[in-house]
C-alpha cells in the first residue's frame, strides 16, 4: 500500500495582539504539533524559515491547491 504524502497545512492570521512579527491577512504554514494543538496553540512558519508557537484564536485554518502548497516560497 503507498503512503499519502502529508499534507501541508494552512492558516490565515486574524489576529496579532502582542505579536509585532505576524500580519493579518497573511498566510502561514503551520507545522504538526500535537501537545501544543492540544494547548491552544499552533506552531507556525515563519519566513525566516524558524517556527513559533503563536494562540490558536489568532489564525483561520484554510485550504490551499496543491499547487499553490507546493509552489516555492520567496524569501525576501
Amino acid at each position: 500500500m503507498l503512503k499519502k504524502a502529508a499534507e501541508h497545512r494552512f492558516a490565515v492570521c486574524i489576529k496579532n495582539d502582542d505579536c509585532g512579527d505576524l500580519e493579518r491577512r497573511k498566510v502561514y504554514e503551520v507545522l504538526q504539533d500535537a501537545k501544543a494543538e492540544h494547548e491552544g496553540h499552533l506552531r507556525i512558519l515563519d519566513e525566516s524559515g524558524e517556527d513559533y508557537l503563536y494562540p490558536e484564536s489568532y489564525f483561520v485554518p484554510i485550504h490551499l491547491p496543491r499547487r499553490a502548497q507546493e509552489a516555492p516560497a520567496i524569501m525576501i
